[in-house]
């Protein structure tokens, strides 16, 4: 079953090349664009204000480091081929040689996005749209089997769900360590930016 999902998917990159070169960039970006929108969550965050956006990006931060020990781990115990090298299928978007499964990149992009989701409803969503084309775009550039995939989305939400319920005080304990040094750096930013009471 996975291996025929696979083609059905893989196969219209085949038939419309354009399609695996879209995606194939976007898979380029997909890392560094989730870091920096990540990263983006902490700025959001007025100095001796709401701490919301400083624990949801570093909530996000420990869930994707989670998420992918974890895959590490499965990696070791299952090196599962990736598709075209089990199946010797010519393949000109991916050439990695790493274990398959589970997809690095759907389980940490989705341990950042439902770590984002646990702290803002609109955000996360947001997170989740793009933790989705991410992923569906490991397929159609052939690099993953759709359970791949679909095991990354669980792996991320497991880790998430760690980090956020069990691990909040840690994730705490880090934020106000490094808001110390951050907070003093962005207040002359923030400063510049009117607050909603006008002060």
């Amino acid at each position: 079953m996975d291996w025929r999902l696979y083609k059905a998917v893989y196969g219209v990159s085949l038939h419309h090349h354009w399609v695996g070169t879209l995606f194939n960039a976007v898979e380029q970006a997909s890392i560094p664009a989730m870091v920096v929108l990540t990263t983006a969550l902490w700025f959001l965050s007025r100095p001796g204000g709401s701490r919301k956006w400083k624990l949801a990006c570093g909530s996000a931060f420990a869930a994707a480091a989670l998420a992918f020990g974890i895959a590490s781990v499965i990696h070791h115990i299952w090196a599962r081929p990736r598709p075209y090298m089990t199946h010797h299928i010519a393949h000109p978007w991916s050439n990695t040689t790493d274990a398959s499964f589970p997809s690095d990149h759907a389980t940490v992009t989705f341990a950042i996005a439902f770590a984002v989701l646990s702290f803002d409803g609109v955000a996360g969503a947001v997170f989740l749209v793009v933790a989705a084309i991410i992923t569906v775009g490991r397929l159609f550039i052939g690099a993953h089997y759709p359970g791949d995939v679909l095991t990354g989305f669980a792996v991320g939400l497991a880790a998430a769900g760690i980090v956020v319920r069990l691990l909040p005080g840690l994730v705490d304990r880090v934020v106000r360590g490094v808001e110390r040094l951050s907070d003093p750096l962005l207040a002359p930013v923030w400063r510049l930016v009117p607050s909603r009471n006008g002060r």
